[in-house]
């Protein structure tokens, strides 16, 4: 069966941070995300094969931007020209910035606001 598209623009969802990540900023504005690994296939790679039990995901310039620009209320598109205002000579930012909430969505980093699983 094949998978339903969502309906809407894409420019219009909100994107919410989980609170099951805890996130650290540095000095220099870097943003890094920890993510705990649970589950019984996770402990058995960090008993057998040494795995971290908490890996941290430290984003980029631009990562961390859309990260700290994240608050629950700015939709894709709002982020998207503040992203452009602070990154000008930045290239295809629209189609990065997608594929960056895709990516952190998919991992269950964000959610959409309003929209259940």
């Amino acid at each position: 069966m094949a998978k339903k598209k969502d309906a809407g623009n894409y420019l219009e969802l909100i994107p919410v941070r989980n609170p099951a990540f805890p996130y650290t900023v540095a000095d220099d504005g870097i943003v890094t995300i920890s993510v705990e690994w649970q589950g019984f296939y996770h402990r058995i790679a960090q008993r057998f094969f040494r795995r971290p039990r908490v890996s941290d995901i430290k984003l980029d310039a631009y990562g961390s931007f859309v990260w700290r620009t994240i608050d629950g209320e700015k939709n894709v598109y709002a982020i998207s020209q503040a992203l452009e205002a602070q990154f000008s000579g930045m290239d295809k930012a629209l189609s990065r910035l997608i594929k960056f909430l895709e990516i952190m969505r998919d991992h269950h980093i964000i959610s959409w606001k309003g929209q259940t699983k």
